[in-house]
């Protein structure tokens, strides 16, 4: 099959969080299955290309107010895989991708109905897939305008639309009158199609106009038809829930692996974990942490700092966390009163607790590498990448039970030795406290605790099944299209 894939970031060329990840791996374990995969991507000021070659010169692009034009730039092509960038820099050439710490650009939906149109528009030139796979909301528009305004055009009357949440906590919400100025017909302004509360809603649109919609754990995929996990648009996925499916995230091991890590100072494998040993050391002093007990547990969060991640637990019981024998270094950016509260517990606790408030890819391996446990708490979480990242470098994850972090971690059973991690249920200060405390006091078997990390290092979450899984799901989208036709 030929597969368009249109998705707001996706490493090496622009990350924010795991969709990037997703985006970067899942088209190259198509691609090595025989599957043809096009990739089309935002050309951001962040998006380094070596070789860029325009490829479309002019995509035009109305708006109510006047037209827009972009172009079309080719980056490489690797391992069966295109990659082309929609490039128009009034709208990319920014710092950052969404936002800033104060919030979204205000013309997002102007950006990323630029974003949907013109993959549309450029995969008439360059070539109609047979399925457009879509990530989230800033290219929900595919999906409408496939069956709005092309849906009398022959070049996609038999493309079948497949649609990925990978967050349904960002919808892409913005006020009614948005329609005209895109040039989107009124009657999509109904509950039946894009309204919501008075609002447009684009993932409600992509939820209602794909022909198969998917999430990123199987347990993901069940939670978002409830109301506490459906943020409004439950009862659209339950009309669709013969549709709905959920596949796990892979991960890309020559990237996460500590055999081969380039960013680590020592490798090591579950054969010969000394190396882990080493990391430890250069972990502490990469957060200025100098003179610490090197028998300390320490405890990594590499994250985005954001509601959902759970981090308000934290705050709730840092003051009795503190007292524990033990180190927590944290990696993240994101919301504003999150930075605030971490870079604040580190003063207060400054024997305890390390953050350095940053994207750093280099620094992630090295908390990866380098901590004795990984802590996300999330109040929800789709997937999660890093409690996978983590079980492959024997860093031990301590985990709220939802969504993908239930699906992935197996509660460790000292008396069978079996299980790959920590989990608690309850979202409370509390819970999360005892799980710690539980967690602490397995490390101090050290023989025990090597056979929790060989556990977890012997797990394979490659992206080779998760993919065949993708392919199964693009066949019962086309069947289901052509039918339609």
């Amino acid at each position: 099959m030929h597969v368009a894939f249109a998705a707001s970031e996706g490493v090496p060329f622009s990350k924010t969080g795991g969709l990037a990840d997703v985006v970067g791996a899942l088209p190259s374990a198509l691609a090595a299955q025989g599957h043809q995969i096009t990739v089309y991507l935002p050309r951001y000021r962040q998006t380094k290309l070596t070789d860029p070659r325009t490829v479309v010169r002019s995509i035009t692009v109305p708006y109510d107010d006047k037209y827009r034009f972009c172009s079309v730039v080719a980056g490489p092509s690797a391992n069966g895989v295109s990659y082309y960038f929609i490039d128009y820099p009034p709208y990319f050439d920014r710092d950052t991708l969404y936002g800033t710490p104060a919030g979204d650009y205000p013309d997002n939906a102007e950006r990323f109905a630029m974003f949907s149109r013109a993959v549309i528009e450029a995969s008439k030139i360059l070539g109609a897939p047979q399925i457009f796979h879509c990530h989230d909301w800033q290219s929900a528009l595919v999906p409408v305008m496939l069956r709005t305004f092309y849906a009398e055009d022959p070049a996609f009357k038999d493309v079948a639309n497949v649609f990925t949440i990978h967050n349904m906590g960002y919808q892409g919400l913005f006020p009614g009158e948005i329609l005209p100025l895109l040039m989107l017909p009124w009657d999509l302004f109904t509950i039946t199609k894009m309204e919501f509360f008075g609002q447009v809603n684009f993932l409600k649109g992509a939820l209602v106009y794909s022909d198969f919609v998917t999430t990123v754990s199987k347990k993901y995929s069940q939670e978002i038809q409830t109301t506490e996990y459906g943020f409004g648009l439950e009862g659209v996925l339950r009309n669709r829930a013969a549709t709905v499916t959920g596949i796990l995230n892979g991960v890309d091991y020559d990237e996460w692996s500590p055999e081969t890590d380039k960013y680590v100072t020592t490798k090591f494998s579950p054969k010969d974990l000394a190396g882990k040993a080493k990391d430890k050391q250069d972990l502490l002093q990469t957060f200025g942490i100098s003179n610490a007990d090197a028998k300390l547990p320490v405890i990594g969060i590499v994250s985005r700092f954001a509601a959902q991640k759970g981090f308000d637990l934290i705050a709730q019981v840092m003051d009795r966390l503190a007292r524990e024998d033990m180190i927590l270094v944290v990696l993240g950016t994101g919301d504003k009163e999150y930075e605030e509260m971490f870079l604040r517990l580190q003063k207060q606790f400054p024997q305890k607790i390390a953050v350095k408030v940053a994207y750093d890819n280099t620094i992630a391996h090295k908390i990866e590498a380098g901590a004795d446990m990984f802590l996300m708490p999330s109040r929800y979480e789709p997937c999660g990448l890093n409690q996978i990242y983590s079980l492959k470098y024997g860093t031990v994850p301590i985990v709220r039970a939802t969504g993908g972090l239930d699906d992935t971690i197996e509660p460790w059973d000292a008396r069978t030795g079996k299980g790959t991690g920590f989990k608690f249920y309850e979202y409370n200060g509390e819970s999360l406290l005892l799980t710690v405390k539980g967690a602490l006091q397995a490390f101090r078997d050290v023989g025990s605790w090597q056979v929790l990390m060989r556990n977890g290092m012997a797990r394979d979450f490659s992206w080779s099944a998760s993919a065949k899984e993708y392919v199964k799901v693009y066949e019962r989208a086309r069947q289901a299209r052509a039918a339609a036709v």
